[in-house]
């Protein structure tokens, strides 16, 4: 299915998505840190709240890692998401700028694309991502 899409038809099917169950954010935090974390396992960190007195322990933040480019979602305590785009070089914080939730989204759905072509694993992950 995945495979006969061209390119721009697969990166707005990876970003619609993506963007799936966006009335509650909470959910979508979840939704969205279990799908990166399992179409790249080894590229996304995910954080979350510790609370000692909690059972719940939701997603603080999540960051996808793209060679230099780092992508950071994070969820505050109020329930406001905000979404940057950093350059990190050797562990060094070079660059961070604020990027839309929109924008993010559409920038990890392209690069999720590009991984796709290199990465049978990673085309597979994304098949399920899509089921």
């Amino acid at each position: 299915m995945y495979n006969e899409l061209d390119g721009p038809q697969q990166v707005e099917l990876l970003a619609a998505s993506l963007r799936a169950n966006t009335s509650d954010l909470g959910a979508f935090v979840e939704a969205l840190a279990a799908k990166l974390k399992g179409a790249l396992p080894e590229q996304t960190t995910i954080t979350r709240h510790n609370s000692l007195f909690s059972r719940e322990h939701p997603v603080k933040d999540i960051t996808v890692a793209f060679g230099e480019q780092h992508y950071i979602l994070q969820r505050e305590k109020q329930g406001q998401i905000l979404a940057q785009r950093a350059t990190k070089v050797r562990d060094i914080v070079l660059k961070r700028e604020p990027i839309s939730v929109e924008q993010w989204i559409n920038e990890i759905a392209e690069r999720l694309a590009q991984e796709a072509v290199r990465s049978a694993q990673t085309r597979s992950a994304l098949e399920q991502f899509l089921l």
